[in-house]
């Protein structure tokens, strides 16, 4: 249920991280969405999403993964990934993906 989900944004090392936690799908995906163009409004230019969290991913956590890549390209912002567990990674695999995303390694923790 989209009660179990949650989404927190952390600055660090120049850095914003989006870190969402639970099943990122139709009902979740809006969460991350409004989180990621907060940030951006507000002119962050180095964006990472960190899938350890995610418990899943469908095709709609995919989307919201290629629009923000294709946007970082087009908009010439920096947008990386932190792989998530073989679940979600499966989905990234399966497309191809994920040999065309950036990876970032996992912000030290505090």
């Amino acid at each position: 249920p989209p009660e179990l989900f949650s989404c927190e944004v952390v600055r660090n090392g120049g850095r914003d991280w989006v870190r969402p936690a639970g099943d990122l799908d139709l009902d979740t995906v809006h969460r991350v969405e409004g989180a990621l163009g907060r940030l951006r409004e507000a002119g962050s230019g180095n964006l990472v999403l960190d899938l350890r969290g995610l418990t899943f991913m469908d095709s709609t956590g995919l989307r919201l993964v290629i629009r923000w890549h294709t946007a970082a390209q087009d908009e010439g912002f920096r947008f990386a990934i932190v792989p998530g567990p073989d679940i979600v990674q499966r989905v990234l695999r399966l497309t191809g993906m994920d040999a065309q995303l950036p990876v970032a390694d996992p912000p030290p923790e505090n």
